[in-house]
C-alpha cells in the first residue's frame, strides 16, 4: 500500500517571531543556575521591568543616603538584586516594554559591582576588569544571537549568571575578601568566556569553510567554468 508522505504543516510566523524573542530576552538576560533552579517555583513571577527599576531604584537609595559601608550591609544590594529581580525570570517578556528588562539587569549588576567595591575599598582596575568581562560576555551572546547563533546553554550555568556573580561578591565584602573574590572571579569568568567564544567561531568558520568546499565539490565543470568566467570579467 502506497501511503502519502506526511507533511509537517509550518509554523505559524507570528508565533515563531515571538518564541524567537522571548529566547533572545532570556538569554540577553544572562541568568545562571540559582535563577534556572528557582525559575518554575515562584509562581506567575513579577513584572520584569517595574520589578527590576525597583531594585535598581532600592540601591541608588542606599548609596544616595550612605547606607553602604564596609560590612555586612553590602550583602543587602544583593539581596534585593535577588528578591525583586529573580521572580521576574518566569515570565514570558512579551510586554511592549519587556525589552527593557536585561539591559536594565545588566546595568543593576554592573552598579552593584561598583558600589559595592568601592564601599569595602576594592582595586578600582580590578572592577574595571570584572565589568568588561562580563560586558564582552554580553556582546557575544548579542552578536551571536543575531547571527542565529545561540551560546550552548552550559555557558550561562558555567558564568554562574548575574545571581550567583552578585552573591559571590556580596559575601567576599561582607567577609572582607572582596579583593580575591573579584580576583578570583575575573580570572575564571574571563577564561571561560574567551575560551568558549573562540571555539565556538573558530568551529563556525571551519564549518562554512567545508560547506564552501562540498558546494565546489558538487558543482559541474561547466558551472564551475562559468563561475570563474564570471569572476574574470567583474575583474
Amino acid at each position: 500500500m502506497i501511503t502519502q508522505p506526511q507533511t509537517v504543516p509550518a509554523p505559524d510566523p507570528y508565533e515563531e517571531r515571538l518564541r524567537v524573542q522571548t529566547a533572545r530576552l532570556l538569554a540577553y538576560r544572562d541568568d545562571g543556575p540559582l535563577v534556572t533552579l528557582l525559575r518554575d517555583k515562584v509562581g506567575p513571577g513579577l513584572p520584569p521591568v517595574p520589578a527590576t527599576l525597583a531594585a535598581l531604584l532600592a540601591i541608588i537609595a542606599m548609596a544616595v543616603t550612605g547606607m553602604l559601608v564596609d560590612g555586612p550591609i553590602l550583602l543587602v544590594p544583593v539581596l534585593i538584586m535577588i528578591v525583586l529581580v529573580l521572580p521576574t525570570a518566569a515570565r514570558d517578556h512579551l510586554g511592549k516594554l519587556d525589552w527593557l528588562a536585561p539591559p536594565l539587569i545588566r546595568g543593576a549588576e554592573f552598579l552593584t559591582i561598583i558600589l559595592i567595591g568601592l564601599a569595602a575599598d576594592a582595586p578600582k582596575w580590578l572592577l574595571y576588569v570584572l565589568i568588561y568581562v562580563i560586558g564582552y560576555h554580553t556582546y557575544d551572546t548579542v552578536y551571536r544571537t543575531r547571527q542565529s547563533i545561540w551560546p550552548a546553554p552550559w555557558v550561562f550555568r558555567a558564568g554562574l549568571g548575574w545571581e550567583l556573580r552578585l552573591l559571590l561578591i556580596g559575601a567576599g565584602a561582607a567577609l572582607g575578601v572582596l579583593t580575591w573574590v573579584l580576583a578570583a572571579l575575573t580570572v575564571y569568568l574571563g577564561v571561560l568566556f574567551a575560551v568558549e567564544s573562540v571555539t565556538s567561531w573558530v568551529g563556525l568558520d571551519k564549518q562554512t569553510a567545508l560547506a564552501q568546499a562540498g558546494d565546489d565539490l558538487e558543482a559541474s565543470p561547466e558551472e564551475a567554468q562559468e563561475q570563474a568566467t564570471g569572476e574574470a570579467e567583474q575583474t
